[in-house]
């Protein structure tokens, strides 16, 4: 900062202190003139106290009851209430019972009563000829009458084939039964709803050696 400026700033604090200084005794001065002219007397009157308030109503005095004691509590005897004594039943002791036996199963109902049995479409002999005869009965010359129980099926089929009674020569009864599987038919019975039904039918079939 130059020295020049440092004045200048002395020169404008000195001369605002110097107006400053004006003003407020110029200022006071006005104003008390001022407050003088405008000041004026006048009587300030009080105002009247307001009347007394009345007195509240007397309250009528109540009498509190009279305190009375409640009358002695008397002790009563009460008699203690009987004792009963009650005989104790024994334990129960179940008597073992053997388990019920199960029921039986329904009985089956009754088999189709057979009315009409198996009957042969031709006579059994008819399907045996000489070219059955087994070769083996031949050489040992063997001959006889074999009987069989053929067991008929719903279709008129051999389904079963037994011996009943032997001819002598096993080649012979399993002849038999073979033919008789394979070539016997049957008209198939029937039970007493008109449904085909199973059945058995017995015959006999002799063989005799072919003539030479």
């Amino acid at each position: 900062m130059t020295r020049g400026r440092i004045y200048a700033i002395i020169a404008v604090a000195v001369l605002h202190a110097l107006l400053a200084y004006a003003v407020v005794t110029g200022l006071a001065y006005n104003f008390a003139k001022k407050m003088a002219e405008d000041l004026k007397t006048f009587d300030v009157q009080e105002e009247p106290p307001p009347p007394p308030e009345p007195p509240p109503p007397e309250q009528p005095q109540v009498q509190p009851p009279p305190i009375v004691s409640p009358p002695p509590m008397v002790r009563m005897n009460t008699p203690s209430p009987p004792v009963f004594s009650v005989p104790t039943a024994p334990p129960f002791v179940p008597t073992p019972t053997a388990p019920p036996a199960p029921p039986a199963p329904p009985a089956p109902p009754p088999p189709p009563r057979t009315v009409e049995p198996a009957r042969a479409r031709a006579n059994l002999a008819s399907y045996v000829s000489d070219a059955d005869y087994p070769a083996s009965a031949i050489r040992a010359e063997q001959q006889g009458t074999t009987g069989f129980r053929l067991t008929v099926g719903t279709d008129g089929r051999v389904t079963g084939c037994d011996v009943t009674s032997s001819s002598g020569s096993p080649a012979l009864d399993q002849a038999t039964c073979r033919i008789m599987r394979s070539r016997a038919r049957f008209t198939p019975a029937r039970d007493n709803l008109g449904n085909p039904t199973t059945d058995s039918v017995s015959s006999r079939i002799r063989w005799v050696l072919p003539a030479d």
